[in-house]
This record gives C-alpha cells, structure tokens and sequence, in this order.
C-alpha cells in the first residue's frame, strides 16, 4: 500500500503550472537570443511578434537568423522534449519502474536503427525530403515494439513489467551492434550517421515543428487520457484489473502511443538519451505522482531541460556544435546513478 500512500500525496498548485509556463517561454526567448551571433531582445521579440501576427519584419541579419534558424530550431527542440519526457513519464507509471523510459524498452534504438538504414540507403518519399527516415523510424520503432511483447509473452503470459524490461534492455544491447554495423559499411554516410546517432537539432525547418507539434497534440492527448488507468496501475497490476482496468489493452495502447512519439522525435533529431528518464522525475517533485498532473507538468519540464542542453551544445564550444546527446548523456549518466542509488535504498 505504499504506492497507494504516495499517490494521495499532493504537492499541486495551479501556481506551478504557470510557473513552469513562464520558465518555458524565457528559456526560448534566451536559446533564441543566444548563439554565435549574439541577437538583442528587443529584436527576437519584434521579429517573432510581428511574424506571428503577419505584420512586416525589418529586414536584418537578426530578422534571417531568428527566423529561418533559430525560431524553427527552439520549437522543434521545444516539442521533442515535451514527447520525450511525457513519453518517458507515462512508461515509468505503466511498468512502476523509475528507470523506465523508451530508451529502456528499446523504441528508441529500434527507432534509431529504422533511420539509419533508411540514411544509408538514401530512401526517400516523392515530395517528402525526410519522410522516408520518418516512416522508417515509426515503422521500426513500432515493430521492435512488437517484437519485445511478443518474446515478453513467450516467456510470460501475463506480460509482467519485469520481463518486458528485461527483453526491452537486451534488444537495445543487441541493436546497437547492428546500428555500428550498419554505420561501418556506410562509408559515405559515416560521418553524418555517427553524428546522428547521437544527436542534433542542426537545420532543422517549420515542417518538421509541424509534425512534432501534431505527433504531440494527438500521442499527448491518448497519454493524459489514460492518467487514471496509470494512477491505478501504481498500487500494482493485480490491484488495477480488480477495479476495472483492462491491463493488456491498456498496455498496448500506452506503448504503441509511446513508440510513435519516439519515432518521430528520432527521426528528427536522432538518439536523444535520458530526457524521459530524468524529467518525470523532476515534474514528480514538482506536483506529485498523479498522472492527470503528472504528464502536463513532464511537458513543461521536458521541454525547458532539453531547450537547455541544446543551448549547451550550440554554444559550449562555439563555434563548434556539439551532439546535444552528449550534452544529456552527461547529465543523465549522473541523475541515472542517483536514481539507482535512491531506488535501492528505498527499497530496504
């Protein structure tokens, strides 16, 4: 019943919820001020403002690099960290597991290995530049998620949280091979694909933005759906089927929704580690582990850490861009130790 204690625990204000909205917004307005070419505020905010609303912008440098550079960069980075995080947050309510995110139950490699040899292969969709990487990334994504139920119920019927883990951690051992396979026999693509692999929001444009933004609204809007049925799932599964909740529909559907936010966002921007596994637990601190609350603040708190390290990234070593991977892989090595650590020590 200690799930169940901790579930009535409520820490939410309707306070937070503006608080983080306002943290959001200064963190794009900094991340588009701030770069190589430094940009003052007062022009970031004209010229997002008046293309906003359709009025004239003054033509500038500032006006082409917001615009055309940053303005697209910061809302795609925007939105793949909230699908990431939210993703991430609805998959350690379903398995009850703080180290769970789609990285763990390997959609996001099976994501990255579907991109990837879509890359190499130079397939492409007639008047869609990117979207044949995108389809493939869905369609791996989706079918790496097959695949672990399917062995996950080989081995146990009842799809226990624990063997899908299991499965999920040896599947993304096994893909990261093939993927390093894959990018040795490409010797024209292996610079880019090795770049790739471990991150980068560079170049990308309004159409991109668009999808992740519709990817987001429809996959965000079926995870809050189900915030109660992830509510029950924290006083366990057995629990849970006792009052109603049908397990294994609920199950497929949160994982299928979860692989199709991974899917995109890999196809974008390539492998971006820990942002679902930190962040949920920052927006837990923050409202509480009720999911109605608990998924809309993983947006905000998603979103604002990855805007953050891909600010890290640009400017770090400017001007030399660095894998924004790498910049969460860092933090996230770290939270992952702590997390573990607090995990076995709660558990005594």
């Amino acid at each position: 019943m200690k799930d169940a204690r901790l579930l009535k625990r409520e820490r939410f204000s309707p306070l937070t919820y503006l608080a983080l909205a306002a943290a959001l917004l200064m963190t794009m307005i900094l991340c588009i001020c701030v770069g190589s070419v430094p940009i003052k505020l007062s022009d970031t905010v004209t010229a997002v403002w008046n293309a906003l609303w359709g009025l004239p912008v003054p033509e500038n440098i500032a006006k082409n690099i917001i615009l055309n550079v940053r303005l697209p960069r910061v809302l795609c980075v925007t939105l793949a960290g909230a699908a990431l995080s939210i993703s991430g947050a609805a998959m350690q309510g379903l398995l009850r597991n703080p180290l769970a995110d789609g990285s763990t139950m390997g959609v996001s490699s099976g994501a990255a290995l579907g991109a990837i040899i879509a890359i190499a292969a130079g397939f492409t969709l007639p008047g869609f530049a990117y979207g044949g990487v995108m389809v493939s990334a869905m369609v791996f994504a989706f079918g790496s998620l097959m695949l672990i139920l399917s062995l996950a119920y080989l081995l146990d019927h009842s799809l226990a949280t624990t063997s899908i883990i299991l499965i999920g951690v040896i599947f993304t051992m096994f893909i990261s091979s093939i993927i390093s396979l894959v990018i040795t026999f490409s010797n024209d693509h292996t610079r880019s694909l090795s770049f790739w692999t471990m991150g980068s929001f560079s170049g990308v444009n309004y159409d991109q933005a668009l999808l992740l933004c519709g990817a987001l609204i429809l996959c965000g809007g079926i995870l809050i759906r189900f915030s109660p049925e992830l509510n029950a799932f924290a006083i366990g599964e057995e629990n849970a089927r006792h009052i109603g909740v049908n397990i294994r529909r609920v199950k497929l559907i949160v994982l299928i929704t979860v692989s199709v936010l991974t899917g995109v966002c890999v196809s974008i921007a390539g492998t971006v580690s820990f942002v679902g596994l930190i962040m949920p637990h920052i927006a837990r601190m923050l409202v509480g582990p009720n999911h109605k609350r608990l998924l809309p603040a993983s947006l905000f708190s998603g979103a604002i850490f990855l805007l953050l390290a891909d600010l890290t990234a640009r400017t770090l070593l400017s001007p030399i861009e660095l894998p924004i991977g790498v910049v969460t892989s860092i933090v996230g090595a770290v939270a992952f130790v702590i997390i573990f650590y607090r995990t076995r020590k709660g558990g005594r």
